[in-house]
């Protein structure tokens, strides 16, 4: 129970997360504005977003009325410039730079011939980037891919693209646009949105005998600004975990941050229907984690400390490395080309600066966060559901479902005395985050893997800088430093005596195991380690050994559990066959292999194939739940609900959204909203392919809601993986397997679900798999 002086410094934690976020919000925003980039800013890209309809519109309609003779005089003298560029495009690339030049910091860029001629300038080089994407597909193919990735900002990478193809000769040169014309073209396109929107108008400026036009909001947008900001104000606190205990949810008051019930910023369930009852034991799960407190590993932030100012990155920890300017040459004053070598160097490192610093962000905010809480004794994670039930804790970072090293800054507060059978566990999560083929092996072999390199854990836990190459190769390497220290000292050095350390069991294809239980079929079960047995087994290189015969010779000879295991993983959860593709070619190219589009399919067809022949009640379920979904729809059926075991309620509404989207060359794909919300038609194809993944999704989510509440001891969740100390892995292993079988021995869940959505026929039920007979294996959790 908290105290109030406790409860009073969480509040002003809370507000003190409010108040950062609010500043980071308009510091952003002017950070934004300084740079001349307000179409990024919260007020620019809502704004832009609800204009887009209406200029594309304006484009679209003047282009009709040119078959006419009405388009007007002005329209006459810049359609050969506009008639290249997509209305969307235009619309796209007007309001950006309107938007970026009105409410630009810099000098005299709101004046309205700079405004007019960003907007003329910007359609010409997509035009001119549309151009080379006709003419010289290949080679601006090739240039983006060698250069793009070390350039940022749109405006350097046209430059980078026309100074490529300016060394082509064969190469027809762009024909350049004289600055009338742009600046016509500008005005043209910024009259229709001055006209449309009614947000931005001229304004005459006199500094003495000099008089200037400029461009300024409107009073009207001032006012939509102002409420937009204020709107991303309620939304913009930082999340960060709690000192105390988060307040308990209930299906009539807000929980989880003590000001949440004020603010309202957090709901229990995201995406979720407003005023939905939920039921008791979902909420009291959500209670129950929220009560789990954690604290920092003081061994993995000193790691982390130490690399952090030596600039050393590894996995997903990437601090800031900034490469200095080149020196000056002597002789930049008088010499031309060394000036533009100097430019040019320069430009280089920038570009470097700003992908690293880019690439740090994580990094960066997750020590931060780490700053705050070093000299807490403990802190408490905010959870909430997605409208499938899945619990995910609301702060972004210091949680359990962080990053590999985010995870590895965690322990549980709560220790636990070592035990015999503890040390087996300790050695599991040694082996499994090192990887490299050891996770996918029987307990046993992970077990004397771990005995035969007591050197390797002892150096990095006792000297982890030095040894740094040991361990930066593990498949999860901060997850595997942090296993080291704890293994060390608590069994190899034995001067620690309690245990902390979460460990990680998985589940093998969940996706399958929920699909073999509910359709009792053994064959799949047995596959995904629901039944008993002595070594793990592989799903994926079943699958690719049967369809092995089945593909194509160029394929046959790199036919592994590699190549089809994220095809395996996801069939599951609906992926099609095109997705199945890009998986299938990823995984070929990793080994060198180009695979042609023929064979390519060939090879998908032959892995789906053997899907049927290989799990064949989960290909039938998923089958007759796409087929009943579309029958309720067709019925007039607007959403599809569900009560999953544990009680939850699942309401999947999903209405067609209209969108209309527009492939830009520098500013990337942009989407053109018709309507700013859900549309009236319910969205039949997205309930057909959702409806299997999700139904799976809220049944793990339920296996994990009933397991939690029976759990006496500190817990942490993964989807559709559970953490927990070494000491009570073996209970809480036995409770899930316990609550699995509970599920589906006990009812045909199937079966509920049919009648819950009103099916028009029978399940498929394979009925070979006695659900009690997953008491007994040791795999079903790895």
């Amino acid at each position: 129970m908290a105290t109030p002086a406790e409860i009073e410094r969480q509040v002003q934690f809370e507000r003190d997360a409010i108040r950062q976020g609010v500043e980071k919000l308009h510091k952003n925003t002017k950070d934004l504005e300084a740079k001349s980039y307000a179409s990024a800013s919260v007020y620019g890209c809502s704004s832009i977003q609800s204009a887009l309809p209406l200029i594309t519109k304006r484009i679209e309609n003047t282009r009709t009325k040119i078959t006419k003779g009405a388009a007007g005089v002005a329209f006459k003298e810049i359609r050969q410039y506009l008639e290249p560029i997509e209305p969307g495009a235009a619309a796209a690339i007007a309001l950006k730079l309107t938007f970026d030049k009105v409410f630009s910091q810099h000098d005299d860029g709101n004046l309205l011939v700079n405004v007019t001629d960003a907007i003329g300038s910007a359609v010409e080089q997509e035009a001119q980037m549309q151009y080379y994407e006709r003419e010289y597909p290949g080679l601006l193919n090739t240039i983006k891919k060698n250069y793009w990735h070390n350039t940022t900002g749109t405006h350097q990478k046209f430059v980078v693209v026309r100074t490529m193809m300016n060394r082509f000769d064969d190469v027809k040169q762009w024909s350049h646009w004289d600055r009338p014309a742009r600046v016509k073209l500008g005005t043209w396109l910024l009259e229709c949105i001055m006209e449309e929107t009614g947000w931005f108008q001229p304004h005459i400026v006199r500094n003495g005998r000099k008089t200037d036009n400029i461009i300024i909001p409107t009073p009207e947008f001032a006012a939509v600004k102002d409420q937009l900001l204020a709107n991303a104000e309620l939304f913009s606190p930082i999340a960060y975990p709690m000192i105390i205990e988060p307040n308990n949810w209930t299906n009539e008051r807000q929980g989880g941050y003590l000001l949440n019930e004020v603010m309202r910023g957090h709901d229990m369930v995201r995406r979720g229907i407003v005023g939905r009852i939920q039921g008791e034991i979902p909420v009291d799960f959500l209670n129950k984690i929220q009560k789990v407190a954690l604290t920092l590993n003081t061994f993995t932030v000193m790691v982390a400390d130490q690399l952090m100012e030596k600039g050393i990155s590894v996995g997903k920890f990437i601090p800031v490395v900034e490469v200095p300017k080149p020196p000056k040459p002597f002789d930049i004053a008088t010499n031309k080309d060394s000036r533009k070598q100097y430019r040019r160097e320069c430009a280089e490192v920038m570009n470097k600066n700003a992908g690293a610093f880019k690439r740090s962000c994580r990094t960066r905010m997750t020590m931060q966060a780490v700053d705050l809480f070093r000299n807490e004794e403990k802190f408490y994670l905010p959870w909430s559901f997605d409208y499938r039930g899945r619990a995910y804790p609301i702060p972004a970072f210091l949680t359990p479902q962080d990053t590999d090293f985010g995870k590895s800054l965690l322990k549980f507060h709560e220790e636990s005395f070592m035990t015999p059978y503890a040390e087996d566990w300790l050695a599991f999560q040694v082996a499994t985050t090192y990887g490299l083929g050891l996770d996918k092996a029987p307990m046993k072999e992970r077990l004397e893997w771990v005995k035969s390199n007591y050197h390797l854990i002892a150096c990095v836990a006792e000297d982890p800088i030095t040894y740094l190459p040991n361990w930066e190769g593990a498949d999860e390497p901060w997850q595997f430093l942090a296993a080291c220290d704890e293994y060390y000292h608590c069994v190899i050095k034995c001067d620690r005596n309690y245990t902390s350390l979460p460990v990680a069991t998985d589940a093998t294809c969940s996706g399958l195991q929920i699909l073999a239980g509910l359709c009792r079929d053994a064959s799949t079960a047995n596959l995904v380690n629901v039944l008993p047995g002595e070594r793990p087994q592989d799903a994926y290189k079943t699958v690719a050994e049967h369809a092995k015969p089945h593909v194509p010779e160029s394929v046959r000879d790199h036919m592994d559990r590699k190549v089809v295991k994220r095809v395996v993983m996801t069939i599951p959860y609906n992926a099609k066959p095109h997705s199945n593709r890009g998986y299938i070619r990823d995984a070929l190219k990793e080994k060198g292999v180009e695979i042609s589009k023929e064979d390519l399919t060939a090879t998908v067809n032959a892995v789906r194939d053997s899907m049927g022949v290989i799990v064949p009640g989960p290909m039938a379920a998923m089958s007759w739940i796409e087929s009943e979904v579309a029958k309720a729809i067709k019925r007039g059926e607007t959403e599809i609900q569900w009560v999953t075991p544990s009680g939850f309620v699942v309401t999947q509404r999903l209405m067609k959204k209209l969108y209309e989207t527009v492939k830009l060359q520098l500013l990337g794909r942009v989407e053109i909203r018709v309507a700013t919300e859900d549309g009236d038609k319910v969205d039949l194809n997205h309930h057909k392919n959702a409806t299997a993944p999700n139904l799976i999704h809220s049944l793990d989510a339920s296996l994990l809601h009933l397991s939690a509440l029976r759990f006496d001891a500190p817990i942490a969740l993964i989807h559709d993986s559970v953490l927990c100390r070494a000491t009570d892995m073996s209970s809480l292993s036995e409770i899930v397997r316990d609550v699995y079988m509970h599920l589906f021995a006990e009812h045909d869940y199937l079966k509920s679900w049919a009648e819950q959505i009103g099916a028009e026929t029978d399940p498929p039920m394979i009925n070979t798999l006695e659900p009690e007979s997953v008491i007994e294996s040791t795999y079903f959790f790895c």
